[in-house]
């Protein structure tokens, strides 16, 4: 069955950084999108970032570019979420998420478009 499994949360204190992992599984596609979306307490899920397999294009939320990077190992069927200069305010449960409407998640970045969804994985930062 098709899986995502979230990894790499945890405290951390501000300026720091975090790299969250997505492994993927179970299936054969190579046309698909990964996206990173984050929750915080009281808040609307919001879309971070994603990255498309078939040509590697990426898209960012635009509060978080210069911060945030996301990047795939192929050999690996793992995306990766490197956070850099971490701010309290992006204390969230993070998920990641697969999607095979490749075009339209990776305009939307919005969770409408992605159909398979990991446990998520709490970050935390402390001022």
């Amino acid at each position: 069955e098709v899986q995502l499994v979230e990894s790499g949360g945890g405290l951390v204190q501000a300026g720091g950084s975090l790299r969250l992992s997505c492994q993927f599984s179970g299936f054969t596609f190579d046309d698909f999108a990964i996206g990173w979306f984050r929750q915080a307490p009281g808040k609307e899920r919001e879309g971070v970032s994603c990255i498309s397999s078939r040509d590697g294009s990426t898209n960012y939320t635009d509060s978080l570019k210069g911060r945030f990077t996301i990047f795939e190992d192929s050999a690996k069927n793992t995306v990766y979420l490197q956070m850099n200069n971490l701010k309290p305010e992006d204390t969230a449960v993070y998920y990641c998420a697969l999607s095979f409407a490749t075009s339209q998640a990776m305009r939307n970045m919005n969770s409408w478009w992605y159909d398979y969804w990991g446990q998520g994985t709490q970050v935390t930062v402390s001022s």
